[in-house]
């Protein structure tokens, strides 16, 4: 089954869960203007749908910018330690919450793996880049790949 997910959808998602989760208002999140620069250390948390439609939406930002979006989302103070049980439980949950308002884009219901993050994303079999979204989060790169297997 082929679907059309709209990378404005995506977009809408994403700001949203930024607002709700780690900035606690809106317009913290915009497209990022021009091509995001190569990648020094990233970081990558993913979460895999199944079902009638198959995919993976896939989040990917420095590993510094990860550790600020860790420490937004667990309220800690600017520059405070992220260990990396936290930092791996805090991106997985981001990704988690974008992937599962992805899943409810579906016309059909399915299943949506536990999230995984790692320094690099394993290569999804057959899948298609279905949307990619280049943004910004104070003023730091990220990237919002949404792959669907035809």
């Amino acid at each position: 089954m082929t679907t059309a997910i709209a990378g404005e959808d995506v977009y809408a998602i994403a700001q949203d869960v930024f607002s709700a989760m780690i900035d606690g208002e809106t317009d913290t999140l915009f497209p990022w203007d021009g091509e995001v620069p190569a990648w020094g250390s990233p970081l990558v948390a993913w979460v895999d749908l199944s079902g009638d439609w198959d995919g993976r939406a896939a989040l990917t930002t420095e590993t510094e910018t990860a550790h600020d979006l860790a420490r937004a989302l667990l309220g800690l103070p600017s520059g405070s330690p992220v260990s990396d049980e936290d930092l791996v439980d805090a991106f997985g949950e981001i990704v988690n919450v974008v992937g599962g308002n992805i899943k409810s884009l579906l016309p059909t219901t399915g299943k949506l793996s536990l999230p995984h993050v790692a320094d690099s994303e394993p290569v999804l079999a057959g899948s298609v880049e279905v949307a990619e979204l280049r943004l910004s989060w104070k003023g730091r790169p990220l990237t919002l790949i949404v792959h669907g297997v035809p």
